[in-house]
């Protein structure tokens, strides 16, 4: 019986159809399959050897179980950190994650101390691990590195935060601008105004102290000026007659006593010195007692001269021909080479203002021109309706260019502080609880620190605590420099161990963007 089922032989078949042979030997093949499924199996359910086998054959170390601590960050305040999801606690918003694992670099594989990180010459909170474009503004990125674990100089202390190394061409593009901590005294800048007045102690009035007649006046008008020993008017006084009559007949009878006894010729000579002395006593000038000598006769009308220079602020009206006593006020004479300033202080103000206090003045009448006075005298009281305080000064008047009743503007400069540790205002950052300087270390580095701050006048400041003169501070874009060192401080104090360098590197890439 013939075997009509089995498969004829190689033998039988046409030699020229090629026969079909397997690539790879079954038992190979099915060896292969299993290795795949098993790698397939053991890489999702993190087996530790496989992974560590596979990490071998590709060169690279494996991924330790533990997966890295995520930190979350507000995304319009950088500067906010905090280990757990929430809401920011300025802005409100929900706080977004910085990083994750397949966005952060393993900390192994950074160096450091030698690491280079990139920043955005505008934006310098934004770091990333290499070069490229800011995300915010598309600048070319820098290099920069932050050295947050060097620690603070002696003069900082634990009141200095983390120090930032930046790239000299971002320092330029920043316009970071410095300048050294001095010595020196805070002033406090008071501004009044207040009008001129007549210098009471400058002003005469002109009398007579022996009854008479005017019969001639030389001052015409008033606001004339005059200068000391100008006439001013002329008086017949019959006493006065009689006086200058009682004085020539001493003279006369002392020139016949001149051969005569000693005892004789004194009391003679007497009497011409008591006739002197009364004429004196009425004001006659020395001058005139000596004219009145050498002529020899009586005048009948004595000249009243002026005592003073000034100009003439009263005169009495029809003054010529009138009678006068003594004692009355016949012409007041107001000198103005110095003229007093009225001011008015609060009284909150007095402790910086005394007398003898030196002070700017200046005029609209006379631009560009200073002009100085001091302090003379300071009313003990204060008004109760403007609760101010009078303020007189005395200002001296070159060339008699000054009037009374013009307007001044006067400004006080008194030392608040003297020989104080100062730096300018505008280099203090005041957040509402502390007050925090940027001190410039040299090679690109720079560092906030908080500081003490006393009395402010001037655009100067005087800094009690926290630094000292001679260091050298940033006196613009310091807050930039600022808010990017708090942001590394709180990424290194909130990130846990296993990834502290990779925060004090800033080499997440994520905190970068979020900035």
């Amino acid at each position: 019986m013939t075997n009509d089922m089995q498969p004829p032989s190689n033998d039988n078949l046409d030699p020229a159809v090629p026969s079909r042979r397997p690539l790879v030997p079954r038992p190979v093949g099915w060896v292969l399959v299993g290795v795949l499924v098993g790698l397939l199996l053991a890489i999702p359910l993190r087996f530790t050897p496989v992974e560590t086998w596979v990490a071998d054959l590709i060169g690279s170390e494996p991924r330790t179980s533990e997966p890295d601590a995520e930190l979350w960050t507000c995304p319009m305040h950088p500067d906010v950190i905090r280990s757990d999801p929430g809401q920011c606690p300025v802005c409100g918003m929900d706080l977004v994650p910085m990083a994750d694992d397949e966005m952060a670099p393993d900390a192994a594989a950074i160096d450091h101390d030698a690491a280079e990180l990139w920043t955005c010459p505008m934006h310098p909170g934004i770091l990333e691990p290499e070069p490229g474009q800011s995300p915010i503004c598309g600048m070319d990125l820098v290099p920069t590195r932050t050295e947050a674990d060097e620690p603070p100089t002696a003069a900082a202390g634990a009141r200095q935060g983390a120090t930032v190394r930046i790239d000299p061409t971002v320092v330029q593009n920043m316009n970071v601008t410095t300048e050294t901590v001095t010595r020196g005294d805070i002033r406090r800048s008071i501004r009044t105004v207040g009008s001129l007045d007549y210098d009471q102690d400058r002003m005469v009035t002109v009398t007579t102290k022996f009854p008479g007649f005017v019969e001639k006046v030389h001052v015409n008008y008033l606001g004339q000026p005059v200068s000391a020993g100008d006439p001013l008017f002329e008086v017949y006084s019959p006493e006065l007659v009689q006086t200058q009559q009682e004085l020539l007949s001493a003279m006369a009878y002392a020139q016949r006593l001149a051969d005569a006894p000693d005892d004789a010729r004194r009391r003679a000579e007497s009497l011409v010195d008591a006739a002197r002395q009364r004429l004196g006593y009425w004001d006659i000038s020395a001058e005139q007692i000596r004219a009145l000598e050498e002529r020899g006769e009586i005048v009948r009308a004595l000249t009243v001269t002026a005592p003073s220079s000034g100009l003439v602020m009263k005169r009495m009206h029809g003054l010529e021909g009138m009678r006068i006593q003594p004692g009355m006020d016949v012409i007041h004479i107001a000198g103005i080479d110095t003229l007093w300033l009225s001011v008015e202080l609060y009284a909150d103000q007095l402790p910086w203002v005394g007398e003898h206090t030196p002070a700017t003045i200046t005029f609209t009448y006379f631009p560009g021109e200073v002009f100085r006075g001091r302090v003379r005298y300071v009313e003990p009281e204060v008004s109760e309706t403007t609760r101010t305080v009078r303020l007189t000064l005395e200002v001296p008047n070159p060339g008699r260019r000054l009037r009374v009743g013009m307007y001044a503007t006067v400004v006080f400069e008194p030392v608040q502080v003297a020989d104080a540790v100062t730096v300018p205002s505008r280099a203090v950052l005041r957040t509402g609880t502390r007050n925090v300087v940027v001190v410039a270390l040299g090679g690109g580095r720079f560092a906030p620190r908080e500081v003490t701050l006393g009395r402010e006048g001037e655009g100067y400041i005087q800094v009690l605590e926290g630094i000292e003169a001679g260091e050298r501070i940033v006196t613009s874009a310091q807050f930039l420099i600022d808010s990017e060192s708090n942001l590394r401080e709180a990424i290194r104090k909130m990130a846990p161990a296993g990834r502290t360098d990779d925060a004090d590197t800033g080499g997440d890439p994520a905190a970068g963007h979020q900035h």
